[in-house]
């Protein structure tokens, strides 16, 4: 599996807007148990809701292209 140079989000391993699916990309891990990591932490924190942050992320991580990969 190629891996991302920088963090973006994946075209590929994409659910809704790829987001825990570039983050598996680029730490080299299985985008499932990134999003199940995710999901117990956000059920977790009382603080700040967990679709927020998946928002803002949705926001500021661009799209990966072609050149985004190693």
């Amino acid at each position: 599996m190629a891996k991302l140079a920088k963090l973006h989000r994946s075209p590929n391993n994409r659910m809704i807007a790829g987001v825990m699916g570039g983050i598996a990309e680029y730490a080299g891990w299985s985008p499932t148990w990134v999003r199940v990591l995710f999901v117990i932490i956000s059920s977790l924190s009382a603080a700040v809701p967990g679709i927020l942050i998946y928002i803002i992320l949705w926001i500021i991580m661009p799209k990966a292209n072609n050149q985004s990969y190693q």
